[in-house]
């Protein structure tokens, strides 16, 4: 499954009124997470199972709750069992279809 999702802090900033701080602590469970992923400025999508993928998100937002004691949270999911590099190949796709005009 695909699960693109958005997570900060509700109700507190840093100084400088941006939550990029805490959003990058909930990046790195992300990323140490070693699933396959991808972070662009809205959304960070993830790929795997439902239980590991879930368990990744979890630590995030808590990871979010550590800094502040309201977060929010955004999913969207892509559930395809039996899928897998959904990831890459969704995009290629779409670069195919670009390139045939």
């Amino acid at each position: 499954m695909l699960v693109a999702f958005s997570v900060a802090p509700s109700g507190t900033s840093d100084a400088d009124g941006s939550v990029g701080h805490a959003v990058a602590e909930a990046i790195r469970v992300v990323r140490a997470s070693g699933l396959p992923h991808r972070t662009d400025a809205m959304f960070t999508t993830i790929e795997g199972e439902w239980d590991e993928v879930m368990a990744v998100i979890k630590s995030a937002t808590d990871a979010i709750l550590t800094t502040s004691p309201r977060c929010s949270l955004v999913l969207k999911a892509d559930i395809r069992p039996g899928v897998t590099n959904a990831l890459d190949t969704k995009v290629e796709t779409i670069d195919r279809y670009l390139a045939d005009g």
